[in-house]
């Protein structure tokens, strides 16, 4: 069955799968069949013995994602977001390059494109404060949405 790893304890050693059924299971580390640890929001492929996920691999089918925080990016782009830095941070680099250049090229154009490269990272940064953090994490981690 294949699920995704809500929560894990390395204290512990255990952790919590809401499988496919929409059913939970807790699981222990001794089930981790796979070489690099557990860790939250992993898609994993495993057996089921009474209430309990039990040899849990790793699916290697998805890639995983880790979790940005959505402050983070906020703040990145209202203090550095004519510099697109915070499109870097989230991972889509070629709008932070064309931010970048826009902004720097853009002094040589009596600063107007730099102007709009500003006011846009404003506006994102907006954007990205008010949307839920599962939100933010389902478009603009998850599915890599790079503008607005």
């Amino acid at each position: 069955m294949k699920g995704k790893i809500l929560d894990f304890n390395t204290q512990s050693s255990s952790g919590v799968i809401s499988a496919d059924d929409g059913n939970r299971y807790n699981f222990n580390t001794s089930e981790w069949k796979s070489e690099k640890s557990p860790k939250v929001n992993q898609i994993v492929d495993f057996a089921i013995s009474a209430e309990n996920a039990t040899a849990i691999y790793l699916d290697r089918s998805v890639s995983f994602v880790e979790a940005k925080s959505k402050i983070a990016a906020a703040l990145l782009a209202f203090f550095l977001g004519a510099f697109g830095i915070h499109k870097f941070y989230l991972g889509c680099n070629s709008a932070g390059v064309i931010m970048l250049v826009l902004f720097l090229v853009g002094f040589v154009l009596l600063g107007l494109p730099s102007l709009i490269i500003g006011l846009i990272a404003f506006i994102e940064s907006i954007i990205y404060i008010v949307k839920s953090d599962e939100d933010f994490q389902r478009v603009y981690v998850d599915n890599k949405k790079c503008w607005f």
